[in-house]
């Protein structure tokens, strides 16, 4: 098969969440364990950091292959979903997987692929841990894909884990209530492994401290010990100064990446490097500001707080759930600009009515759907939207929306592309 041929099998052929939604999760690691026993257990041939929670674990994750990388640590990481390029999900020292070792992989596993029938997702799984483990990373940082007991990376054995957060996603799935989605989260704590919280929440530590204490695994909450503080920012780059213990830490740490989220994702990553660097002393304090300082350069960090455009300013972010859109929205407001324009779309399976709430009423809305069968019609997100006194007009695509909105907004004004993974996905530059 060509490489488009086999992407078109990927998509085709297997149940794929982010297209399909829940009818794709699949509740078990049957499948994942088969698979990867089929390879020979790829996944036990390396040291990996298992990252999850509700939000910033992407952000987390690539901070902490940049730190890795900066050591000279050859570096897999694992991420979901993409924007534009599969391949996105797979790289190593920044480098997306071959499409070569993407056609190999299915070619030579097509009969296990027929007879088990994997999720995409689960499939994905396989193949980053069979791409790391023949190029013989040194470390792999893994992103929880959903959830984590259940999750296809949790058969991994981490050096330690991370949750950065809870908070309301995907309730359909992990529970309508913040300790049933923390207990979910917490199903990556491994008997005797080390995990690291990232927030303090009256509802979730207690679950957090439950299962650490059945696991026998040390527990450390983030935010207890360190805080970071904001002291300057550009287009590019976010300027901490970092407090442990209410002493200063660590000055003038640059972080090649915006958003008001990033001082608590900051947090989450500075006591997991803290963590990792008693395992791996080459991953010192030089390596922690010099993987932050060129965050996208190492990892291709790309969809998160990030200025496509000026005059207007164009600003795509990937926040799509309440505390995501409520911490987007409250620093949007304190952005200079004349008027805003919003392009927003969800996926179906989304309780718009919680997160419209945090959606600002003096904007100006271009409501569109996303290209994927789960996008939400643009319409329909019209209607839902008018009783939260929010008013535009609906478009058939995101990119026609953003073209309504570029072509209605003056020089001063500021152009905002948010509220879905797969909307941002559609913008974000290649």
């Amino acid at each position: 098969m060509s490489y488009a041929e086999t992407l078109e099998f990927l998509y085709a052929q297997l149940p794929m969440f982010h297209r399909i939604g829940p009818a794709a999760f699949k509740k078990d690691l049957t499948n994942t364990l088969a698979l990867t026993e089929h390879l020979g257990n790829p996944h036990c041939q390396f040291r990996s950091i298992h990252i999850g929670g509700t939000n910033g674990k992407g952000s987390v994750s690539h901070m902490l292959a940049a730190i890795c990388q900066a050591a000279g640590l050859k570096t897999g990481l694992y991420i979901s979903p993409h924007y534009r390029d599969f391949r996105e999900r797979i790289k190593i020292n920044g480098q997306y997987i071959p499409k070569k070792s993407v056609v190999d992989f299915v070619t030579n596993n097509r009969s296990v692929i027929e007879s088990v029938q994997p999720s995409f997702f689960e499939l994905c799984v396989a193949m980053a841990f069979d791409h790391f483990a023949r190029e013989r990373v040194d470390i792999a940082v893994i992103e929880v894909g959903l959830g984590g007991r259940l999750d296809s990376t949790n058969i991994i054995h981490p050096l330690f884990s991370v949750v950065t957060n809870i908070s309301y996603d995907h309730q359909n799935m992990l529970g309508d209530t913040l300790p049933l989605i923390a207990g979910e989260k917490a199903g990556i704590i491994k008997p005797e492994t080390p995990v690291v919280i990232g927030e303090s929440h009256p509802e979730s530590a207690p679950v957090f401290v439950a299962k650490a204490k059945a696991e026998r695994a040390p527990i450390v909450f983030a935010d207890q010990h360190i805080l970071a503080v904001e002291r300057s920012s550009n287009v590019t780059t976010t300027t901490y100064d970092v407090f442990k213990n209410g002493a200063l830490f660590l000055a003038g740490l640059e972080l090649n990446s915006g958003g008001p989220y990033q001082a608590k994702n900051l947090v989450t990553l500075l006591q997991a490097w803290e963590q990792l660097r008693v395992l791996e002393p080459r991953v010192d304090e030089a390596a922690l500001r010099n993987g932050l300082r060129n965050l996208k350069q190492y990892t291709r960090f790309i969809g998160r707080w990030e200025i496509i455009g000026q005059h207007p300013t164009v600003l795509i972010d990937s926040a799509h759930n309440e505390a995501g859109l409520r911490t987007a929205f409250e620093k949007i407001r304190t952005i200079p600009f004349q008027r805003l324009h919003i392009v927003t779309g969800f996926v179906n399976d989304k309780s718009v009515e919680k997160v419209l709430p945090y959606y600002p009423t003096e904007a100006r809305y271009y409501f569109a759907k996303a290209n994927i069968p789960r996008g939400l019609d643009a319409k329909e997100l019209k209607e839902k939207a008018r009783p939260f006194g929010l008013n535009g007009r609906a478009y058939v695509s995101v990119r026609q929306a953003l073209k309504a909105a570029l072509r209605a907004a003056q020089p001063d004004d500021l152009v905002v592309v948010i509220g879905s993974i797969f909307v941002v996905a559609e913008v974000v530059p290649s």
